[in-house]
């Protein structure tokens, strides 16, 4: 198979929660292999870095702030991003946040923020960008799961129910859009040394155990996740409707 099927030269994308861990890695990933990239982040000025970045690759970047557990912001933020970069074929929905407390005690203010950021966005924009994707006969959504979309988890009920949500919304609106060819899947990392893990990988014993099951032995890194990404968002993946690929170093084989 050519290269050429994995090019994203003259593709236009936007990732959200681009200033760091994954989403960085991800957008670096895409600007790579050609793409231009609208990155976002919470807070003004956070993924400057990576804009910068992504101009070192000799593409186009834009960098807009955005809480996305604000419907207002979101709308603002597409609004913002078509002005600056016109059309966006490739949505990479990864900002989310994770809240950890028993669920005895686990708050409803949590579990607000945590599934206004990590479903709500995800749906709000997919379907924002995503009408246009189907007007135009042609798009990639990439969401951003877990392996919690699997499982429930310690602590964590808030993100294990929106992770679950990602994994469902993926499948309806692949279900939907697929003719329109318009590709929604999901990535589902394993436990990878991002700012959301940083507890687990602190506490010895649970680090020690997670590690035992992990086949490749080692926690990801955040690069280890960009081919997934170029593989989603490009010709290659045309044919892959409403999947959640697994990024995990082997540990659902386990």
């Amino acid at each position: 198979m050519s290269r050429d099927r994995f090019s994203l030269e003259g593709k236009t994308a936007l990732v959200t929660g681009a200033s760091r861990g994954l989403g960085r890695a991800m957008a670096l990933g895409i600007a790579e292999a050609g793409a231009n990239v609208v990155c976002v982040s919470s807070k003004p000025g956070g993924a400057l870095a990576t804009a910068e970045a992504v101009r070192k690759l000799g593409r186009t970047a834009w960098e807009i702030a955005c809480d996305v557990a604000d419907r207002a912001q979101l709308s603002a933020m597409a609004d913002e991003a078509e002005r600056a970069a016109g059309d966006i074929e490739i949505l990479v929905n990864n900002a989310g946040t994770i809240r950890r407390t028993p669920a005895k005690d686990y708050s409803l203010e949590d579990w607000d923020a945590v599934l206004k950021t990590n479903l709500d966005s995800v749906f709000i924009l997919s379907q924002r960008f995503g009408k246009k994707m189907v007007e135009r006969g042609h798009g990639k959504i990439i969401n951003v799961a877990s392996l919690l979309a699997f499982s429930g988890g310690i602590t964590v009920p808030a993100y294990t129910a929106s992770k679950h949500a990602v994994a469902g919304v993926t499948k309806a609106l692949a279900n939907e859009w697929a003719s329109s060819n318009v590709q929604v899947n999901a990535i589902a990392p394993g436990y990878f040394e991002t700012d959301n893990t940083e507890a687990l990988r602190k506490d010895e014993t649970r680090s020690r155990d997670i590690l035992a099951r992990i086949p490749a032995h080692r926690w990801g890194e955040p690069n280890d996740i960009a081919g997934a990404a170029v593989f989603l968002a490009s010709a290659a993946s045309n044919y892959v409707n409403g999947h959640i690929l697994v990024v995990d170093g082997g540990w659902m084989a386990r």
